[in-house]
């Protein structure tokens, strides 16, 4: 009897899973080339995740590739090799809120200017499909920043971790070390 849909993907869900222990295991063992295969699984995830938080794609550059130091300096402290996809995203969630930190402190100094450095999209294309595009992705985040800062910062993370992420009720309290009715508060 074949699979069905769901079935296979659970599968692959369980070997994924499984690949992801074996690579953890290896790599606290010493192998930089199966942490290397972490970074290559997962770069992609973490990278958008931190640009959805600062909009700005050196930032988000910079801050991914911290969280994999990081993630790298401090993997012999993780207590569940199978919890690494969500200690790594905890990782990302706390380095983006010290750069929002660090950034307020130099902004109050005088060090940056007062005007966020938002990457804009290139709307000078005469391609005009394009174009237009651009235009409604820089409307659409427009109105997603001003939704974000009217949310309290526990709303805003819970509401990027689930929407943006999209993480689950489970995965975003693992993440934010919180109760799911607190998640599931802060979400409504």
């Amino acid at each position: 009897m074949p699979l069905s849909d769901q079935e296979k993907h659970i599968n692959k869900a369980m070997e994924t899973a499984s690949q992801v222990t074996a690579l953890v295991n290896q790599a606290r063992a010493g192998s930089k080339s199966a942490f290397e295969q972490l970074v290559d699984l997962f770069h992609e995830d973490i990278f958008r995740m931190v640009y959805y938080r600062t909009r700005a794609r050196m930032d988000a550059e910079d801050i991914t590739q911290e969280i994999f130091l990081n993630a790298f300096k401090s993997l012999s402290k993780l207590k569940k090799v199978e919890q690494f996809r969500i200690w790594l995203i905890r990782i990302g969630v706390n380095r983006s809120s010290d750069f929002y930190r660090k950034k307020r402190v130099r902004a109050i100094f005088g060090a940056y200017p007062d005007d966020d450095n938002i990457d804009q999209p290139d709307i000078t294309n005469n391609n005009q499909p394009e174009a237009m595009n651009n235009l409604w992705k820089q409307e659409f985040w427009k109105h997603i920043g001003v939704l974000l800062e009217k949310l309290s910062s526990m709303e805003r993370e819970v509401f990027l971790l689930r929407f943006m992420d999209h993480l689950n009720i489970t995965e975003i309290s693992q993440v934010l070390k919180r109760s799911e009715s607190t998640v599931k508060t802060h979400l409504y």
